[in-house]
């Protein structure tokens, strides 16, 4: 399979998968001057779609970025890429559980709410660890040499397992807090796109070293 096909279905996974998320605002039959009940009953509804668009769309970045970084791909590459698109996809799942939860606040359905939250971005971290460890040890496949940018990879090739580590950290707080998993939830999709960022910044130094090799 080329490069272009794994673009163009991995673009498609995400673009459906970011427009499904807004149908779970399901239209409410609102009576004359209840329509206040109604934005704060859905309030937390919102607040998910918001957390939950911000996560995928930096999936998709952070995917879009890693794939400039690939000259070609292969078989197992393919297979990668397929397991990524497969946890992104679970997101939709997993804010569908969590608003259904924050909606009724039973105590203990929100806590099995993130947790399963917290194990979908767990997995999704894990799958972009995959990648990386892959092109790491398949040189041939990157678009650019990593010789001169080592200094700079080193810093950030823990970046998905630290993600892991944040959302384990949650897991593990619901068992006394709700609200502290909640927190380090959100923090670990913050992460998520701090380490965009920085993924993203490898790649630009990496690609103005080979523009200037090539010029010399």
């Amino acid at each position: 399979m080329s490069k272009s096909r794994i673009d163009a279905l991995s673009d498609g996974v995400f673009a459906i998968l970011l427009t499904i998320l807004i149908l779970e605002f399901q239209p409410e039959t609102i009576k004359p001057g209840s329509l206040n009940q109604v934005v704060l009953h859905q309030a937390p509804l919102f607040l998910m779609y918001l957390l939950s668009y911000f996560y995928v769309g930096t999936s998709w970045l952070f995917h879009h970025d890693y794939f400039q970084y690939v000259k070609r791909t292969n078989r197992t590459l393919n297979v990668l890429n397929l397991f990524v698109l497969f946890t992104v996809t679970l997101v939709n799942y997993a804010m569908v559980l969590l608003i259904e939860a924050l909606s009724d606040g039973n105590t203990s359905d929100i806590r099995l709410a993130f947790i399963v939250y917290d194990l979908v971005a767990l997995l999704i971290s894990l799958s972009f660890l995959l990648l990386y460890r892959y092109l790491e040890h398949h040189p041939e496949l990157q678009t650019v040499e990593r010789s001169g940018i080592t200094s700079h990879y080193e810093r950030i090739r823990l970046d998905p397992a630290r993600s892991v580590s944040i959302y384990l950290l949650s897991m593990i707080a619901t068992s006394f807090s709700n609200l502290v998993a909640g927190i380090l939830l959100i923090a670990g999709v913050v992460f998520h796109f701090i380490a965009y960022l920085r993924f993203s910044r490898v790649v630009h130094i990496a690609t103005n070293e080979k523009t200037n090799n090539l010029t010399k």
